[in-house]
């Protein structure tokens, strides 16, 4: 029982001392330490890595700090060593001497002397088995315990003196090496006491970096300020929570790693655009790769375009990114020359189904006119095709079917286009032939009439105006008849206004006339009546009879005015210069 409170005794000094030299010593980490008794006397073992640069005078006066810190023993001698991991014998040895005054005499909290003595174990239990210069036997003999004993160039003399409190030394000392070792590990963080170097290192930093990052002429100049800025950061994170620095450290860590992540953004796309600019060296026609490249060229300008200008890498980035934009744009036009060719045969499928659909359903000038167009859109597309492109054998194939499609498209559109020409033409002269009958100018207005109904019938009996142009042909042609019916009894009044002039023209007026649509009427004047009634009244050789004479002329105008009538189809009244009624003729009678 004895024995395995001394080994539990011996392993915890052995961690409290490698806790202290883990706070002291750089590299503390891959330090081992273990302790033993041998004869009443106790031994340090400290190892190490073959590879870890040792600095022998710090692990020694680490260790001897260490041991002075114990509260109660009297002088006694400790055998330090120090040895390679992998070798059996020490390269360095120290012989500390510790002094306290004696404040207990009972048994420490390892026991008592004859506990230590009592134990046989090796200065390892690992190397129990492993270590010739450490073996149990070694360590029972009543010889002087030396490990350096083969070792010729380490071995000194030093004159043994027992362990007389080492029990108290390792019991009641082992709380203050825990509580100071503790403390002292506590303490010894960085900014826990004293000045803060990690704290103005960052603050400096902070300064610094932009003016840093706005210098930086290249990817390895803002590596190098990511890798400062990374590694401060990480100092930084060793401050403990119970530092009075700890929450400044955290501020500056926060924007140190904001500083970084910038560049770390601007990096990872000059990454890409670097692997993109290694694939275009080599020229392709494969859609896939051209793709590729494409997301790459992407990839590289996003993170870039979203640099603030008012940024400290936005000078450094602009030429980069000006470049990324012209090589996007490059492989841009290579992948819309690949492309193109199939886009362009598939649209021109697409719009001849529209026409074939337009062209079954066209009804009007303007639909047919949409039909030509359409298939001339699809030709269009498929002429640009060169020979090069894999579509070029389909596009020939599709305008050998497209053409005459466009052909019958363009003659019907024109057809229609004529027809409606006509057909409007024809409205517009009939307008005109009515306008001239509103003036009774029945000339004109037959003349007009003609040319309308001639314009109606030349439209095309295969256009979609024939039956409304077959419909103005009737009226047309009435119009026609009547104008021409107007035009005849023009001509007709007109003579009859010549012959009533000749009629009631002499030596003096005998009448006046109005002749219009409804009828003649004459009037006699007043000095043709009173010519007439002179002429009844007074005789001569010459005119022996004036009545008979008087009555004669009156018969021969009442029958030319008859005959007037007559030939103008119009009724006739005669009137005396009283607007005494002297003589009807009604029309036809």
């Amino acid at each position: 029982m004895k024995v395995a409170v001394q080994q539990e005794d011996l392993q915890l000094l052995a961690r409290t001392l490698q806790e202290q030299v883990l706070a002291e010593v750089p590299s503390g980490q891959v330090f081992q330490i273990r302790c033993a008794v041998n004869k009443d006397e106790l031994m340090i073992l400290i190892q190490h890595p073959v590879d870890v640069k040792v600095d022998i005078e710090q692990i020694f006066a680490v260790l001897e700090d260490a041991l002075h810190s114990l509260p109660t023993y009297r002088e006694q001698r400790v055998q330090c060593f120090l040895r390679v991991t992998s070798e059996k014998l020490p390269y360095a040895k120290r012989a500390i001497t510790i002094k306290h005054r004696e404040e207990n005499t009972g048994t420490g909290g390892f026991g008592d002397t004859g506990d230590f003595s009592d134990s046989s174990s090796s200065l390892f239990s690992a190397a129990t088995n492993t270590d010739s210069a450490f073996t149990q036997e070694n360590l029972v003999e009543e010889a002087a315990f030396d490990p350096l004993a083969d070792a010729p160039d380490l071995s000194t003399n030093h004159r043994k003196r027992p362990l007389v409190v080492l029990p108290l030394l390792l019991g009641a000392g082992l709380l203050g090496i825990v509580i100071l070792g503790v403390g002292g590990y506590l303490l010894t963080r960085p900014c826990v006491m004293f000045e803060c170097k990690e704290i103005e290192i960052a603050a400096q930093l902070k300064m610094e970096s932009r003016q840093l990052m706005y210098r930086a002429k290249s990817e390895n100049e803002l590596t190098g300020v990511k890798q400062r800025l990374d590694a401060t950061s990480s100092a930084l994170s060793m401050i403990p929570g119970w530092s009075p620095r700890y929450q400044q450290a955290e501020e500056l860590k926060t924007t140190l790693a904001a500083q970084s992540d910038k560049i770390n953004q601007v990096l990872t796309a000059l990454q890409a655009g670097a692997e993109a600019e290694q694939k275009t060296q080599t020229t392709t026609n494969s859609l896939e790769e051209l793709q590729a490249r494409q997301h790459l060229w992407r990839q590289a300008i996003v993170p870039l375009e979203t640099v603030n200008p008012n940024s400290e890498l936005y000078n450094f980035i602009q030429p980069k990114l000006l470049k990324y934009r012209i090589n996007l744009q490059t492989v841009n036009k290579q992948l819309l020359a690949q492309e193109q060719w199939l886009k362009k045969l598939t649209a021109a499928k697409g719009v001849a189904s529209v026409a074939i659909k337009w062209q079954n359903s066209a009804k009007s000038l303007r639909e047919w006119q949409k039909v030509q167009s359409t298939w001339q859109v699809a030709i269009n597309a498929l002429i640009v095709i060169p020979r090069t492109s894999p579509a070029y054998s389909q596009a020939q194939k599709l305008l050998i079917e497209y053409k005459p499609q466009l052909a019958r498209a363009r003659d019907r559109a024109t057809l229609e286009q004529l027809a409606a020409k006509s057909y409007q033409q024809a409205v517009n002269i009939a307008q005109q032939a009515k306008a001239y009958e509103k003036l009774n100018q029945w000339q004109a207005a037959a003349a007009y009439w003609d040319q309308a109904l001639q314009t109606a019938k030349n439209v095309s009996q295969d256009s979609l105006y024939y039956a409304q142009a077959q419909s103005l042909i009737a009226p047309y042609s009435n119009g026609l008849k009547q104008a021409q019916e107007k035009v005849q009894l023009t001509n007709t009044w007109q003579q009859s206004r010549v012959d009533l002039n000749k009629t009631c023209a002499g030596e003096i007026r005998i009448c006046t006339f109005t002749l219009n649509n409804t009828g003649i009427i004459v009037r006699t004047t007043p000095e043709y009546e009173q010519a007439i009634q002179s002429g009844f009244s007074e005789a001569n050789p010459e005119n022996p009879n004036p009545a008979i004479n008087a009555t004669n002329h009156w018969q021969v105008l009442q029958e030319a005015l008859t005959v007037i009538s007559e030939n103008a189809n119009l009724p006739i009244v005669i009137y005396d210069s009283q607007g005494q009624e002297i003589y009807v003729r009604t029309s036809g009678g």
